[in-house]
């Protein structure tokens, strides 16, 4: 079950036939991200043929990882499947 964790605690938990995984990276459905640790981040990053990524900064225990969630709301045709997934990195272990 792929689980993603920051500080000791499960930031997203799914099974493995739930989560997509697209260069290296494990996207989660948002439904298995556990929102109390995500905060909206201002940042914006543009993939050639995924579109716009949104970022979020991981809060646990008042400690920031700042931008170390991203997601594509409206990705483009290629990446269709990843819309509204969640993945990680900074400092965030997916362990399988």
């Amino acid at each position: 079950m792929p689980t993603a964790m920051w500080k000791n605690k499960i930031i997203a938990e799914a099974a493995e036939n739930d989560v997509i995984t697209l260069e290296g990276n494990v996207y989660f459905p948002p439904q298995y991200v556990d929102q109390q640790y995500l905060a909206h981040s201002d940042k914006h990053t543009i993939c050639p043929w995924k579109g716009t990524a949104s970022y979020y900064d991981i809060v646990v225990d008042n400690q920031i990882n700042a931008g170390a969630a991203w997601t594509y709301l409206e990705p483009k045709e290629a990446a269709k499947k990843i819309a509204g997934y969640i993945a990680f990195w900074r400092g965030v272990t997916i362990v399988a």
